[in-house]
C-alpha cells in the first residue's frame, strides 16, 4: 500500500494524522465518529478547527458557551465549522449515531478568539469547466475566504471540494512545496475523501519533478491521502460523486501554487 494512503477505520477514530506520524512539521488531522460525550484538553501551541462531516454535535468551550454544529450531508450541505485558538479546550456531545467530525490543527501562538463559521458565510466558488468543473467551499482560506475580514486562523488553511461523478479535481496538477511567497508557498496537505455511493473509489496522483515521489493512489470512502510535496490531482470515476476536505499549513499562511507547466494550458488549479 502507498505510504501516502491512510485507510479509514471502523471505530470511533476514523483516521489520525500527526506531524510525527506524517513526518512533517505543521498539519494535524483526525476524523471522529463519537458514540458518546468526550473531552479534549487545551493544547498549547496548536489551533484547531472543528468541521462536521455529518450529524449534529453540541460543542462546549469553557468561557465561551455552547455551539451546535450540524450537517446532513457533505455532498449537499455547506460546512458548519468552529475555530478554536491555541490553548482552548472543548467538550463534544453527539446528538444521534451519525456524527462524523473532523479536527484540523496547526501551530499557533493563541492570539484571536473562538469563532463560529456558519454555512452562510462560506463563499462557494465554481472552478474549472467541463470535465474538471468542481465546487470549492472555503472554510478558513484567509483573509478571510474572500469576505474582506481579518484572518481568523494563524496557520490553518481549510477548504472543501465537491466534484461531480466523472470529473477531475485539483486540476491541472499543481504544487505548493516551495517557500517563495508570493509566487509559491510551502504547505503540507491532507485530503480526506468521501464517496457517494460509499462503495466506490477515486484516484489521486502525487508526483515530483525529481521523481522521488510518483504515486497513483486508489482511495475509498473515508480514506486520507497525504501530500507532503509535489504536484497533485484527483479523479472521480463515473457514477461516484466525490467530496474531500483539505487541511493545509506551513511557514506562511497563504495558498500560492505553481501548476505543472506541461498541463497549465488547460485551466485553473485548486
Amino acid at each position: 500500500m502507498s505510504r501516502l494512503l491512510i485507510k479509514g477505520g471502523d471505530g470511533e477514530r476514523v483516521v489520525e494524522v500527526s506531524p510525527q506520524s506524517a513526518g512533517w512539521e505543521h498539519v494535524g488531522f483526525e476524523v471522529l465518529r463519537p458514540r458518546g460525550p468526550f473531552h479534549r484538553p487545551a493544547v498549547a501551541g496548536r489551533e484547531r478547527c472543528l468541521v462536521p462531516i455529518t450529524g449534529t454535535s453540541r460543542v462546549t468551550v469553557p468561557g465561551e458557551g455552547e455551539f451546535r454544529l450540524h450537517r446532513g450531508s457533505p455532498f449537499d450541505d455547506h460546512p458548519d465549522a468552529l475555530y478554536l485558538p491555541a490553548g482552548t479546550a472543548f467538550e463534544l456531545a453527539p446528538e444521534g449515531d451519525d456524527v462524523e467530525l473532523a479536527v484540523c490543527s496547526a501551530p499557533a501562538s493563541g492570539r484571536g478568539g473562538v469563532r463560529r463559521i456558519d454555512p452562510d458565510r462560506v463563499r462557494v466558488e465554481v472552478r474549472g469547466e467541463g470535465r474538471f468543473e468542481r465546487e470549492i467551499r472555503p472554510i478558513l482560506m484567509g483573509p478571510e475566504s474572500g469576505s474582506g475580514e481579518l484572518p481568523i486562523a494563524e496557520s490553518l488553511l481549510v477548504c472543501e471540494v465537491y466534484t461531480p461523478a466523472g470529473n477531475w479535481s485539483s486540476f491541472p496538477p499543481h504544487k505548493h512545496d516551495r517557500d517563495d511567497p508570493p509566487r509559491e508557498t510551502l504547505l503540507e496537505e491532507t485530503y480526506y475523501h468521501r464517496l457517494a455511493p460509499a462503495g466506490g473509489f477515486g484516484l489521486q496522483r502525487v508526483y515530483t519533478d525529481d521523481g522521488e515521489i510518483d504515486e497513483a493512489v486508489a482511495f475509498g470512502d473515508r480514506d486520507t491521502v497525504l501530500v507532503p510535496r509535489g504536484f497533485h490531482t484527483v479523479s472521480a470515476p463515473p457514477g461516484y460523486d466525490l467530496y474531500y476536505l483539505n487541511v493545509m499549513a506551513g511557514p506562511v499562511r497563504a495558498w500560492s501554487v505553481s501548476e505543472d507547466p506541461d498541463h497549465a494550458w488547460i485551466g485553473t488549479a485548486g
